[in-house]
């Protein structure tokens, strides 16, 4: 029975740690969230109303304190080269899931192995591989760049 329960739970461990390595990355995956409303093109639109509302604004107080309103024109140019910041991922990192299926992981194995005192060796190897699956997990964060 002992040495079933050994297997049973050596079995789980491994499938749990299988499932969790995912090989395909959700970025790889083909984006299904597109502009069928034309939300962003609201969004634009509202974007120039605003700005044309400020400037509006501005060039009437500019106005109204100047004692002869002189028509004048304005030219304005901008560029830019700064590219766009790209949300960055929510969720758990590599490390943080592996550092947690490695601890439950261990917690288990360790209590299984550990006839004695069940409970200590289920502290040491949830210790023991949350640690090793830290140091994996940041390896591979270090990998995909959020680290």
């Amino acid at each position: 029975m002992k040495k079933f329960l050994l297997s049973v739970s050596i079995v789980a461990s491994v499938v749990i740690l299988i499932a969790a390595c995912n090989t395909n990355p959700k970025s790889m995956q083909p984006a299904l969230n597109s502009d069928t409303t034309g939300l962003a093109q609201f969004n634009e639109w509202k974007t120039r109303e605003a700005q044309a509302l400020v400037a509006k604004q501005y060039h009437a107080a500019y106005t109204a304190g100047r004692k002869s309103a002189q028509p004048t024109s304005y030219s304005m140019k901008s560029e830019s080269t700064q590219e766009a910041k790209v949300a960055k991922k929510k969720g758990w990192s590599k490390s943080a899931k592996y550092a947690a299926i490695g601890a439950a992981s261990g917690g288990v194995l360790g209590a299984v192995i550990n006839k004695k005192n069940r409970v200590a060796g289920g502290v040491i190897g949830a210790v023991v591989l949350g640690g090793g699956g830290y140091i994996f997990g940041r390896s591979q964060d270090k990998k995909d760049g959020r680290y």
